[in-house]
Formats: C-alpha cells, sequence, structure tokens
C-alpha cells in the first residue's frame, strides 16, 4: 500500500513539472511569436529575446536568429544594388546623351558648312560607334542577370579568337595612341568554349585598357590556355583592383565609368568554365583568364 502512495506521488510530480514545462513553453512560444512578428513589421537590428532558460526553446529562438540574421543580410544587399542598378542606368543614360548630343550639333554643322562634310562624317561615325558599345554592354548587361543564360559551346581556337577581337578592337588602340604588344603562342589552342561570348570577354578586356591604360598595353596567349592582359593604369591602385570585377564598381576618374565591361567579362568567363583573376603590381593592372 505505501508503494502505491509513493508512486501516486511520483506521477503527480511528473505531471505538475510536465504541466510547467507545458505552461514555460507556451509562454516562450508566445515571446516568440510576439518578438518576430514586431521584428518583421519595422526596421530593426533586433533579435528575437526570451526570458526562459530552456535549453530547447533557446535552441529555437537562436536558430530563428540566425535565419534573420541571414534575412537582413539579403535584403541590404538587394537595396545596395538596386541603388546601385540605378546609379548605373543613369551613368549609362548620360554616357549615351553625350555622343547623341554631339552627333546632333555635328549634323547641324553640316548642313551649315559643306566643306567640312568629311571631317564631321568621321567624327559622326566615331560618336555612332560609342552608342553602339555602350548600348551592346547595356544588352550583354542584361543578359548576365538571368541566371538561366544558356551558352552553345563548340571546339574554338583560343589564337583565332584573340586575334579577331584585337582586329575587332583595332579603333579603341588607336584613337588612345596605344601601340599593343602581342605574343600568341605558335601552337593552336583548342578549348570548348562558346565562341561568341569569348570575343565578347576579350572586347570588354581591351575596352577596359583603352579606359585606364596609360599608353602601353600587352597580351600573352600561352600554349596552357592561359592569357594574360597587362597595362600600366596610375589612375588604379590596389584596392580598385580588388573591386574591378564587382557589377556597379565604377572608376571615378576613368575617361568613361559605365562599370559593366569586366563585370560582364567575370560572368561570361565563368559561364565558359574558365577563371578570371586580376592583380596590381608595380602600377601595372594585370588581368588572367585561364580555359
Amino acid at each position: 500500500m505505501i508503494w502505491l502512495y509513493v508512486i501516486i506521488v511520483i506521477l503527480f510530480i511528473i505531471l505538475l513539472f510536465a504541466i510547467m514545462k507545458i505552461y514555460i513553453m507556451k509562454k516562450s512560444m508566445k515571446e516568440i511569436a510576439v518578438s518576430f512578428s514586431n521584428i518583421l513589421q519595422s526596421d530593426t537590428n533586433t533579435l528575437i529575446t526570451i526570458t526562459t532558460k530552456d535549453k530547447d526553446i533557446k535552441k529555437l529562438a537562436n536558430e530563428i536568429n540566425r535565419e534573420l540574421k541571414k534575412l537582413r543580410k539579403q535584403q541590404l544587399q538587394y537595396q545596395n544594388g538596386n541603388q546601385e542598378l540605378k546609379r548605373i542606368i543613369t551613368n549609362i543614360s548620360h554616357d549615351m546623351r553625350t555622343p547623341l548630343t554631339a552627333i546632333r550639333g555635328y549634323i547641324e554643322l553640316l548642313r551649315e558648312n559643306k566643306e567640312e562634310q568629311e571631317k564631321y562624317l568621321k567624327i559622326i561615325d566615331r560618336k555612332t560607334n560609342e552608342l553602339t558599345v555602350l548600348t551592346e554592354q547595356l544588352f550583354d548587361f542584361s543578359k548576365t542577370m538571368d541566371v538561366e543564360t544558356k551558352i552553345e559551346k563548340e571546339e574554338c581556337c583560343l589564337n583565332e579568337l584573340l586575334e579577331e577581337a584585337l582586329a575587332n578592337d583595332y579603333t579603341i588602340f588607336k584613337e588612345n595612341n596605344i601601340e599593343p604588344k602581342v605574343e600568341i603562342c605558335a601552337e593552336k589552342v583548342y578549348r570548348n568554349l562558346d565562341k561568341h561570348t569569348i570575343i565578347r570577354i576579350f572586347e570588354n578586356i581591351l575596352s577596359n585598357a583603352g579606359k585606364y591604360s596609360n599608353g602601353d598595353f600587352k597580351v600573352v596567349l600561352y600554349k596552357e590556355g592561359k592569357i594574360t592582359f597587362s597595362n600600366k593604369a596610375t589612375s588604379l591602385d590596389a584596392t580598385t583592383v580588388q573591386k574591378i570585377f564587382d557589377r556597379y564598381f565604377t572608376v571615378e576618374n576613368a575617361k568613361k565609368s559605365t562599370g559593366l565591361g569586366l563585370s560582364i567579362a567575370k560572368q561570361l568567363v565563368e559561364l565558359n568554365g574558365g577563371n578570371i583573376s586580376a592583380k596590381f603590381i608595380n602600377q601595372y593592372l594585370i588581368i588572367q583568364i585561364e580555359f
């Protein structure tokens, strides 16, 4: 009989403990719910706090706080990205307005002064090319924002693609008084790549050299599939170069500052399964690509 009373007492204590446990859990869950709701409704960096010392409830609160931190970080990245996107579009619009205004002005001059037609037509042609480059960059930028961008790979000769890109950008070097030094290995280097995106990668990097170079430029293709582009760039520094592939990064004192070319190049290199890096040594910007 005594054992029966003992068992009843023990069961009562267990029941009482369970009831207290449930009460504390309900109270803590309510605290978490209220705190979580307040955090979501207000722009605050506070985290969920609870009064209980229950380790399971504390673990739950910590997990929620961890996810809240991730959510805030993603939200901040989105907000910054949205602001930077507006800024970059403003920059592009400004850069487009400049050649458009120049073209309109020279068309008026053509009407008034027929003797200088050839001179003005050359300037209009150059300004039109600038607009074409900006339009292509904007188009490429919009494509790289699509995570489902498809590429069509085929066997390509890097030697030929690099030579084609150099020929396409000959005008850029000439306008900037740059005499490029080109070292392309005699051995043909073949890789399975998307031809059109590789050409775009090379042209974006060459265009970048036209912006930042102090008058010299060198490109080397090694038989291992490594390509280096180097030029002296006193407008840059080691800190700047670390950010040079960022999507919205611009160098304010550069001749142009759309800030798209190298970001697009990086994404297209990675899309083709390659690696791209940049370093700054003795005032030289060195961009290296490996396929």
